[in-house]
């Protein structure tokens, strides 16, 4: 679990990281004496727990929480406040807890024990990639519908390269094998790249896409895969290969003969 703790007063925010030191365990614990490195620091690291004062001039600790649910859906916010004014804020918010100060040990440790989102819960990835059979991305256990089919194509490739990255380039012959005009194909590319990215933003994403200069990957530790868990754990794999492989795509064949080939041994005895 990582926590982020986020107190403008120096000695108040030495007593908070006290506190939950004691109460985290081998938990990694941030502390921010400023909102605004707070939030620049979520942006690079994902936050399980937040605890944050309500009460900071930078930004306020209820519109940085409201940042912070934007960036991680499945955060829990605990805020710390002088007064119950903001209370009902907080509930609309679906915070996980609101302390009114002085903040005891027993308080805390309450409100660490009923979290809104547990971990058992947040262990659970958000995005499933099906490549046997007809490939499809669910997230939330809904399918992802995208504004162009190429888009859902780039990314059965980028699922498919296994967390490589793959240039555009690469995307380009994969897509049209065909010689046609270059210039319109990299700018048809760049409305896919945007479409992606657009649909992955909607979705509160976050670092499921890795984009470099001219290349683009899948975070594949950040998702559940079908050919992944199989490719790990075999016959002990909770997905069974039957011989279908993204069927609706030509391009994925040096794949496909090379699962192929694992599952002939498999059974090879």
């Amino acid at each position: 679990m990582t926590i982020f703790a986020v107190e403008e007063k120096k000695d108040a925010l030495q007593a908070l990281e006290k506190l939950l030191r004691e109460q985290a365990g081998d938990a990694e614990l941030f502390c921010f004496d400023s909102s605004l490195a707070a939030l620049a620091a979520a942006r690079n690291r994902e936050v399980d727990l937040a605890v944050l004062s309500v009460e900071m001039t930078e930004l306020g600790g209820m519109d940085l929480g409201q940042y912070l649910i934007e960036l991680y859906p499945l955060i829990n916010l605990i805020y710390l406040s002088d007064s119950r004014e903001r209370g009902y804020e907080a509930m609309n918010q679906h915070a996980s807890g609101y302390l009114l100060r002085p903040i005891s040990q027993e308080k805390l440790r309450r409100e660490m024990e009923d979290l809104r989102h547990p971990a058992v819960q947040k262990n659970q990835k958000r995005v499933f990639a099906q490549t046997f059979g007809n490939f499809d991305l669910f997230v939330d256990g809904n399918p992802v519908a995208f504004k162009y089919s190429k888009t859902k194509e780039i990314v059965a490739l980028l699922v498919n390269n296994r967390g490589a990255q793959t240039t555009n380039g690469e995307i380009i012959a994969t897509l049209w094998e065909d010689d046609g005009d270059p210039e319109k194909k990299a700018s048809y590319l760049s409305n896919l790249r945007q479409d992606l990215q657009n649909t992955f933003t909607r979705l509160k994403l976050n670092g499921i896409l890795l984009k470099q200069r001219g290349s683009l990957a899948i975070a594949k530790d950040k998702i559940e895969c079908d050919l992944y868990d199989w490719l790990e754990k075999k016959l002990d794999s909770k997905y069974q290969y039957l011989g279908d492989y993204m069927n609706q795509y030509s391009w994925p064949e040096t794949t496909h003969a090379e699962i192929d080939e694992i599952s002939y041994s498999l059974y090879d005895d």
